[in-house]
């Protein structure tokens, strides 16, 4: 019997860089016919930037000496009263004074960088912050809420079932909004407590649904057997159901998670400075819209990028423990 011969794949990657390479050219197309002028030198230092801070004299003398000491600069005031010395230590760069000079009191005498954190780097560190603490509690409350749809007792099913179709019939900025106003208000939750909470259970009722489905999955004859061992509903449940349904519900979860970090964006309509607000505030003072947006939904994209690799590893992983 003659051998399969394996289809060549070199022409189905070719077609693949093609169809890369027109939508690059694609959108340099359209960027060029944008009357735009494009400033992307400036998105950097919204990153990383050196703040300069001045250095003032201390008290009123005479600059007696400097003293380098590599990129810094010392500078010796002798005071005009006699009393005792100072010194102001600055970036030789910005040394605005020489050996001889009086200064007065409050004089600048240079100036000293310091590396600071950006406001898209602080809003990329908030955005990944706020999504794994709400995804965390999210994950916990869409167990319990999973579990208690499942639950014989009706009132345990009755309030998952309510909670579920609430969350999931309502529109997050909705929720957001009545979480951080209404109940907010009444219980006095800062704006962070109030954007986690709201993503907590918004996550919580999706995540409640994927578990449920998962738990369904598992095969009933599993449960029957564990039973006639003598283990109790809890024991089957946390020892033989659960593991193997989470395994099968990884993937829908991890869409699920990737999801959250994109619908973090909208805490940004309650005052907290993530990803998104930052960008904003950026465009506002700078008015590099285009740069600034496609720097945020770039850094979304690998966040996301990151945390599905990891995912997918995870689900790997579990399938070769099987």
């Amino acid at each position: 019997m003659p051998l399969k011969r394996h289809q060549a794949q070199w022409p189905w990657h070719a077609l693949l860089g093609l169809i890369l390479l027109a939508m690059a050219v694609g959108l340099w197309i359209a960027t060029k016919r944008v009357n735009y002028e494009w400033r992307w030198e400036r998105v950097p230092q919204y990153f990383f930037y050196q703040d300069e801070r001045a250095q003032s004299a201390p008290l009123a003398g005479v600059v007696s000496q400097i003293r380098p000491d590599g990129a810094y600069s010392r500078v010796d005031i002798k005071p005009a009263d006699g009393g005792a010395p100072a010194a102001v230590a600055v970036e030789t760069e910005t040394l605005k004074v020489k050996a001889g000079d009086t200064v007065a009191e409050g004089d600048e005498i240079g100036a000293q960088r310091h590396w600071q954190i950006g406001p898209l780097t602080k809003g990329l560190w908030v955005t990944i912050w706020i999504s794994f603490v709400s995804g965390f509690f999210g994950l916990a409350i869409g167990l319990v809420a999973g579990l208690c749809r499942l639950s014989p007792n009706p009132t345990l099913r009755g309030l998952a079932v309510f909670y579920i179709e609430l969350i999931r019939g309502t529109p997050l900025l909705v929720q957001i909004f009545i979480f951080y106003f209404f109940i907010g208000t009444v219980l006095n939750l800062d704006r962070i407590v109030a954007g986690v909470g709201a993503l907590a259970l918004f996550v919580g009722a999706y995540t409640a649904e994927i578990i449920r489905a998962g738990i369904q999955s598992i095969a009933k004859g599993q449960t029957e057997a564990a039973r006639s061992l003598g283990m109790t509903a809890a024991e089957t449940m946390l020892h033989i159901v659960l593991p193997q349904a989470l395994k099968r519900v990884l993937p829908p979860l991890a869409g699920q998670f990737i999801s959250l970090i994109k619908d973090s964006s909208l805490v940004s309509v309650i005052a907290i400075t993530d990803l998104t607000k930052s960008g904003r505030e950026i465009i506002t003072s700078s008015f590099a819209t285009f740069e600034i947006w496609f720097t945020v939904a770039l850094l979304y994209l690998v966040v996301t990028s990151l945390l599905s690799q990891l995912l997918f590893w995870l689900e790997r992983r579990f399938a070769r423990s099987d």
